[in-house]
């Protein structure tokens, strides 16, 4: 979206859940806030009526309801211009904590990749491990992007950093099979004579 925030429109949704057993409230919870879904309050949560978060409202009302809870689904805007644009810095706050927090785990990858190379550690199990945590950022670049409605402003340097593990990654492959396909050097015995069937014609 590209408008100053006064005209979105918000689902707001006000949910009840039995305080017992917990698990059904800590799932509501769950989902609601793995689809980005902004707190207002005790059981109110609000997210822009876009598309995108159409299947997890749609997961947390069921929830609600397996749990005997109660929820209403809202269509809202602001009362006036401040009172949406607040929303809209609210939401878009929410979004650079968590591109804070995979840049944060973009360097911690690229860490580990330095350390696997500094160590000589060139391994296709290892090299499995690091592909592995690749696709995690990448499912997580993904699913952050999706939610980033308004555009965080760190948004664009999440997108760079994740290119750069990229490039770390490959590099590392690149160690690994450099490290597999290498001919081992042939080891002379320490009184110098040469291994069990060289120079045999000699004799």
């Amino acid at each position: 979206m590209t408008d100053n925030g006064t005209g979105t429109r918000w689902i707001v949704l006000v949910v009840k859940v039995p305080a017992e057993p917990s698990r059904h409230r800590v799932a509501v919870w769950r989902e609601l806030r793995k689809i980005g879904a902004l707190s207002l309050g005790q059981g109110v949560w609000a997210v822009p009526d876009v598309p995108v978060f159409g299947a997890g409202i749609a997961r947390a009302l069921e929830l609600t309801e397996r749990a005997g809870g109660e929820a209403v689904s809202l269509a809202a805007t602001g009362r006036g211009a401040q009172d949406g644009q607040r929303l809209r810095e609210m939401f878009t706050a929410a979004r650079s904590a968590d591109w804070a927090e995979f840049l944060a785990d973009c360097g911690k990858y690229e860490e580990e990749l330095a350390r696997e190379i500094r160590i000589a550690k060139f391994t296709l199990a290892e090299l499995e491990e690091e592909e592995q945590s690749l696709d995690r950022l990448r499912r997580w670049h993904r699913d952050l992007t999706a939610r980033d409605v308004f555009g965080a402003p760190e948004a664009p340097a999440a997108a760079e950093r994740l290119k750069l593990c990229v490039t770390a990654c490959e590099d590392y492959a690149e160690r690994v099979f450099a490290a597999l396909h290498q001919v081992p050097e042939q080891r002379m015995p320490e009184d110098g004579t040469p291994a069990s069937g060289e120079g045999a014609g000699d004799e």
